[in-house]
């Protein structure tokens, strides 16, 4: 009897070890292919650098491309709810602004939505390129 009530013990403690925690959800690195952009994230301890941009300090994060140091920097961002955050966000210059949400499909998938402002623009092959108002991110 005694082993059944420890070896139920032990996995209930196995189970809960490999639970996905909630301050986990917007936290990490998510990727587009399709445009070659990115996101570092973590909106619950804001402690995010901008590699060769210390000036801004610590933040939630930023929209990155890669093999590009351009980027649009979050100043901003609060847990709405499991599944959605809002964050306001500025181009790495300062001109432009804009408001987004970022929304947990599954534990993988993102969805990353440009609600009001300015639209987000990257750099490609010496010229802006607008990126769709929304773009889908996968957990890397």
């Amino acid at each position: 009897m005694k082993r059944i009530g420890i070896t139920f013990i032990t996995c209930l403690l196995a189970l809960t070890a490999f639970a996905q925690k909630e301050e986990s959800t917007f936290k990490g690195y998510l990727v587009n292919d399709e445009y070659e952009v990115f996101l570092r994230i973590n909106f619950y301890d804001k402690n995010i650098r901008i590699a060769g941009q210390d000036l801004y300090g610590e933040l939630p994060g930023y929209l990155g491309k890669r093999h590009n140091s351009f980027c649009w920097v979050m100043v901003d961002a609060k847990v709405e709810s499991e599944k959605k955050a809002t964050m306001t966000m500025i181009n790495d210059f300062g001109s432009e602004d804009l408001t987004a949400s970022l929304t947990r499909k599954n534990d993988s998938i993102y969805i990353f939505k440009q609600e009001k402002g300015s639209t987000v623009k990257i750099p490609k092959n010496g010229k802006w390129l607008k990126l769709p108002k929304t773009l889908e991110f996968k957990r890397k």
